[in-house]
């Protein structure tokens, strides 16, 4: 096994550990490591990506359910219109895309160029939003009033992006969730977690009538992410996530940036 090899397995490790000390953001790295360490397809990434943050959540979500932190009300209504968007997504959307859009100039701009790019920009909303992270703290009492309408176009849109990306969209559905469901912080990262699991393992399935799975490849990378989360949700008794947070967003930043220049100029 090479080293480059090596760091994306240790780098499985890293996004579980952050998913465990956060509650999220460890997914929007899973891509670039599937990409520039092992050396795989942008499409086939995205798609083991959907697996990996999907059954690493559902572990964290499972953790949640013991202690009744999830609303399964809002998730069924949020998660409906997500998965449904996410499957159509990978299964007849991202298949139809031709491998060469468009040129400008000398420039040929491909599937895989677009993918990657649409990625960094998705990696540049999400770290401005650990790094700003000023959402209010809903009182624990407060009742909750459900905006069926607006819940039901996040669901669409964060499915969609799922589906392109591979990502969890931790960063658009606990802002929802906190916003128009009313959710408190600490039920918000809970259910968000159960929503991520559920659209991303349904997204994968769309990939599987379309692409040629290595599962020992994928199970491996998969064990070693969920040894990661409880290695940080151990960790986490001992540092504080929040703090971390903001650090982690200026990381994001800069590999969303790298991302674009290496597409671009490299």
């Amino acid at each position: 096994m090479e080293i480059i090899e090596i760091l994306g397995f240790i780098g499985a490790l890293f996004i579980g550990l952050v998913l465990g000390l956060i509650g999220g953001g460890g997914s929007i790295l899973t891509v670039p490591i599937l990409v520039y360490a092992l050396a795989l397809n942008p499409v086939i990434a995205t798609a083991y990506s959907l697996f990996v943050v999907g059954t690493t959540s559902l572990v964290g979500a499972i953790k949640n359910m013991k202690k009744g932190m999830v609303d399964f009300k809002t998730a069924i209504i949020f998660a409906i219109p997500a998965f449904i968007a996410v499957y159509l997504t990978r299964a007849f959307l991202i298949p139809t895309i031709p491998n060469e859009l468009f040129q400008v100039g000398n420039f040929m701009v491909t599937k895989n160029l677009a993918i990657m790019l649409f990625f960094a920009i998705i990696m540049l909303l999400a770290s401005i939003s650990m790094i700003r992270n000023n959402r209010k703290e809903t009182d624990e009492n407060t009742v909750i009033n459900y905006n069926y309408p607006l819940i039901i176009i996040e669901g669409f849109v964060v499915g969609t992006i799922t589906g392109i990306v591979g990502a969890g969209g931790g960063f658009l559905i606990i802002p929802a969730l906190v916003l128009l469901a009313k959710l408190p912080m600490k039920k918000a990262v809970a259910t968000s977690l159960f929503i991520i699991a559920i659209k991303s393992l349904i997204g994968f399935l769309g990939d599987v009538q379309n692409l040629e799975i290595d599962w020992h490849f994928l199970l491996i990378f998969t064990a070693i992410s969920i040894v990661g989360i409880f290695i940080g949700i151990w960790l986490n008794k001992f540092i504080d996530g929040k703090k971390l947070k903001k650090g982690f967003g200026w990381f994001v930043l800069i590999m969303g940036m790298y991302i674009i220049y290496k597409e671009l100029f490299m």
